[in-house]
């Protein structure tokens, strides 16, 4: 009998609810941009430009000009969806002879091609209504007149405050007074004002290959870097099919590889070989069952490459036949150990989703990998550079191997369900290799357990760190379950029993930082929800 208790809980925060549009993000002001977009007549492409512009700098610890991104987006009159893929292959000079003693941490050699601003563009000119200038507006205001140092981004800033002093275009922006902010300190970036303000007035070919590509290069090479002007001229986004599998009769749509989302769909496929709804919301049962499908899906994960330069087969993958076998190696009542063969896990990345009154809609992930990726400004431009170098391995024969012009493995993806042709729900968030955890653990409140989008992102969560299976290389993850302590006592006693090591963590630490949006099965009305671990923020009218 499935667990009906939960969905009368209340929630910290309220769940925003309308008709017209919905925004779900990792900040207020960016939820606010795509909200505006909304209600000046746009549509979920024109509010996710919007709202994915304004990330980039009132969360620049997490997503930039500099960095990548997946967007899905759905025609609602169409009923298909469409990836835009704006992840950045690796600079023609980055090859594994280069770093004889592995890819640094932290600097501009760890900087691979952006290709984020050729997604927002892209995503735009196909499906946009909007003027350009017009959406990229409120993040060149932000930018510009600053924003207020959260308690969460003051944090971030403290963590990692000893590298950005390392570099003094850095420092100057996020080390005021050479020192971390305070809360409620504004945060301006003027320099990066005027790059958002030159990508408004001339489109992205400004940046891939025009005058701010060049200056993008002069400062990154100047500290160090690889990129070039050819790398930058030379990219273009990809349009790709979405990937997708059923989950008990609802279907679930993916961005691709590159993208390890296809990870998420074999852990739902797996998951539906279970009564998870008999078994109870929040038990020791299904909690050690998704942990431990979590663990078989991310064996697979690792086979995962640039599908350009290797193959992946994915109807085998997502096979229910392959879900069925892989179901009957798991012991209801005993943990596994399932380590990946030995060679630092991390990652911050931003998700947001975005309805609009029509049904369209876009589910979106962006990200510069670690916390203010390279620690790097490149100069004047006020771009922070991403440090996603750092996922490429160097073993020879590796699908995820480091070759000049190849995509790297990115954990980002955004899921996106429907049924019967017809959007249900967008849910994602970042966190690197707990994304395509946390996303199982949301999916199945939603749709094994009833709950609402707030109540979703809310309950209490779990993330599982598997040996020699995290993103970063060389891996350094050892195995443990990390479980947030609202977990009821007696299910943390029945997991340990079963042989989980768990790390217990405060009531709202367990990481990553949820978004959903679900279209109510009875009125059509937008529910959004958005995770109070962070500093996310959902509206609707």
């Amino acid at each position: 009998m499935a667990d009906t208790s939960w969905q009368e809980q209340p929630t910290w925060r309220p769940l925003a609810i309308g008709r017209r549009g919905a925004v779900a993000s990792g900040h207020p002001l960016a939820t606010l941009a795509g909200l505006d977009a909304l209600r000046r007549g746009g549509n979920a492409a024109d509010a996710a430009v919007a709202t994915a512009a304004a990330l980039a700098v009132v969360e620049p610890q997490m997503s930039g000009v500099g960095g990548d991104g997946f967007f899905l987006f759905w025609d609602a009159t169409a009923r298909r969806g469409t990836v835009v893929n704006a992840t950045g292959p690796a600079p023609r000079e980055a090859t594994p002879e280069r770093f004889p003693s592995g890819i640094p941490g932290f600097g501009a050699l760890t900087a691979s091609t952006p290709g984020l601003v050729a997604g927002w563009w892209a995503l735009w000119q196909r499906f946009g209504t909007r003027p350009w200038p017009e959406l990229l507006q409120p993040a060149i205001a932000l930018a510009s007149d600053g924003f207020g140092t959260t308690r969460s981004f003051a944090g971030c800033i403290r963590d990692e405050a000893a590298l950005l002093a390392r570099d003094p275009d850095a420092a100057r922006v996020f080390l005021p007074d050479g020192v971390p902010p305070r809360l409620g300190t504004p945060i301006r970036q003027p320099e990066l004002a005027r790059t958002l303000e030159e990508l408004a007035q001339d489109g992205a070919e400004s940046l891939y290959g025009g005058a701010l590509g060049r200056r993008l290069v002069a400062a990154t090479r100047a500290k160090g870097g690889l990129l070039s002007l050819e790398d930058l001229a030379a990219f273009e986004p990809e349009l790709q099919e979405p990937i997708g599998t059923t989950y008990r009769g609802y279907q679930v749509l993916q961005s691709p590889p590159n993208s390890t989302g296809f990870t998420l769909l074999q852990e739902l496929n797996l998951a539906e070989q279970f009564p998870l709804a008999e078994l109870g919301l929040l038990s020791a049962d299904t909690i050690h069952l998704l942990v431990e499908i979590k663990k078989l899906a991310f064996l697979d994960r690792e086979r995962c490459g640039d599908p350009r330069f290797g193959s992946l087969d994915l109807a085998e993958l997502l096979s229910k036949e392959y879900a069925a076998r892989l179901a009957v190696q798991i012991d209801p009542r005993r943990a596994a150990e399932r380590p990946l063969a030995a060679e630092a896990t991390g990652g911050d990345t931003t998700y947001f989703a975005v309805v609009d009154g029509q049904g369209n809609a876009v589910s979106g992930i962006q990200s510069i990998n670690s916390i203010f990726g390279a620690k790097v400004i490149a100069g004047e431009t006020g771009i922070l550079l991403n440090d996603r170098m750092r996922y490429w391995h160097l073993r020879p024969g590796h699908p995820n191997r480091l070759a000049p012009g190849k995509r790297v493995r990115h954990t980002m993806n955004t899921p996106l369900v429907l049924k019967d042709g017809r959007l249900v729900a967008m849910l994602g968030t970042p966190g690197a290799d707990g994304q395509v955890q946390v996303n199982l653990q949301v999916a199945t409140f939603l749709l094994d357990f009833g709950l609402d989008p707030q109540q979703a992102v809310e309950a209490p969560r779990w993330r599982h760190y598997q040996q020699g299976a995290d993103a970063n290389w060389p891996h350094t993850a050892l195995e443990r379950l990390t479980v947030e302590s609202r977990f009821p006592p007696q299910v943390l006693a029945e997991l340990e029993r079963r042989g989980h090591r768990l790390e217990r963590v405060g009531p709202l630490e367990a990481g990553c930082n949820a978004q959903v949006i679900l279209v109510d099965a009875g009125s059509g009305w937008l529910l959004a929800g958005a995770d109070p671990r962070r500093d996310a923020w959902a509206l609707a009218f």
